[in-house]
């Protein structure tokens, strides 16, 4: 079997027969130029399956489901809320962080932010090609942006990114059942008044995660690696 993986927004089945979109048959037929008869994978929140290739007309690729490779998984709810960031930084940042587990992304206006808009589709992309690399199988999702307020409105458990903290662990007794957040600020840093509304927030946990200043992108991957240290 190849080594290709490709998200597919529809239903999966065994015996499904169907078609690849333009886009996915291109890949399939012209860049990776798998042919008819050879089999590839397809994957969504159902599982990932083997297909096997039909045939190939007028560039479209029809495929038939052969078998299950692996079920639908169980796993944690892990969520990024952070301040968009230009561009080439912003796409390296989702694309590592979908690397590494999270499950939702949730863009936020701060005080101090300087990117006020997101191509959604565009990042949307990034994160169905990392995930296809990275041999997951659940897809992250991406919010529209909100402002602090609303997003404070979340059942969560609140991991703060905070310089000023003097705590630097995670305290497991205060993780639960709900989505573990991880919050990262603009690359001015909060404002005050945000760090005392983050603070307020029931069961967040302040944490410094390293004694210097970091780039947004460097801060994403450092406190979601040590926060997939601490509770898997």
């Amino acid at each position: 079997m190849s080594n290709i993986r490709l998200f597919y927004r529809e239903s999966l089945s065994l015996n499904l027969t169907a078609t690849l979109d333009k886009s996915q048959s291109h890949y399939v037929s012209k860049v990776m130029r798998i042919k008819e008869n050879e089999v590839f994978s397809l994957f969504n929140s159902s599982g990932e399956w083997e297909a096997k290739i039909l045939k190939i007309s007028k560039s479209i690729v029809e495929f038939n489901v052969t078998k299950q490779l692996r079920q639908k998984e169980n796993f944690k709810e892990l969520w990024l809320a952070f301040s968009p960031i230009k561009s080439n930084y912003f796409n390296f940042m989702i694309q590592k962080a979908t690397e590494l587990g999270v499950t939702k992304f949730l863009p936020i206006i701060f005080d101090r932010t300087i990117v006020r808009k997101i191509n959604k589709e565009r990042l949307e992309k990034v994160i169905t090609e990392a995930s296809e690399q990275s041999n997951r199988i659940n897809v992250p999702v991406i919010e529209q942006p909100q402002n602090l307020e609303n997003f404070l409105k979340n059942e969560m458990d609140l991991i703060f990114t905070d310089l000023n903290a003097s705590n630097n662990q995670i305290d497991l007794k205060k993780i639960t059942a709900n989505p573990t957040c991880v919050i990262i600020g603009p690359e001015g840093d909060f404002s005050e008044e945000e760090r005392q509304e983050i603070l307020k927030f029931k069961g967040v946990q302040p944490i410094k995660i390293n004694e210097n200043i970091l780039r947004s992108e460097t801060a994403v991957i450092s406190a979601i690696s040590i926060i997939n240290y601490a509770i898997n």
